[in-house]
């Protein structure tokens, strides 16, 4: 999932929950229109890697000083936010946001996107049936999403 440009950048979403939950199920003005962005691999791999965290952490960083040096120069950058329920009630594990500009965001558009779809009336009816009470029904219809598998290590800048 992708929510257009913001601040100057293009932030993916990879989870349908957590992007209802950004969108109000489509409802919010302006985001009406819900989108599942699909990209290859290799594309969010390179952007991870090349991803800077979106707010200092201490243990991390050698100081703010650098932090806000390296987030300048990243062209993409991570934002850990808590992942959302059905009733889009914050849970104890956090999704990741992933922010594009300048090079990534270039890339994003021109060679990594493999495929656009329109989620908007499965967004609609899935938040149909939050609204009736029908959860179980609900569920049945959201995508099956897995935690991303990484290479050891290979998301070490980007928590802690």
């Amino acid at each position: 999932m992708t929510r257009g440009c913001e601040r100057g950048l293009t932030w993916i979403k990879p989870s349908f929950v957590w992007m209802r939950y950004r969108c109000g199920w489509g409802t919010k003005e302006g985001q009406e229109t819900v989108l599942a962005v699909e990209i290859t691999r290799e594309g969010f791999e390179w952007a991870l890697a090349h991803a800077c965290l979106s707010h200092y952490e201490h243990g991390l960083h050698a100081d703010r000083a650098t932090w806000r040096r390296q987030l300048k120069r990243a062209p993409s950058r991570v934002q850990w936010d808590p992942e959302r329920d059905l009733l889009l009630r914050p849970l104890p594990h956090r999704s990741l946001q992933l922010g594009l500009a300048d090079e990534a965001a270039r890339l994003y558009a021109d060679e990594w996107t493999v495929r656009i779809t329109d989620v908007t009336p499965l967004a609609h009816t899935i938040h149909e049936h939050v609204r009736e009470g029908d959860l179980d029904a609900a569920r049945q219809l959201l995508p099956h999403e897995h935690p991303y598998p990484t290479q050891d290590g290979s998301l070490a800048h980007l928590h802690r």
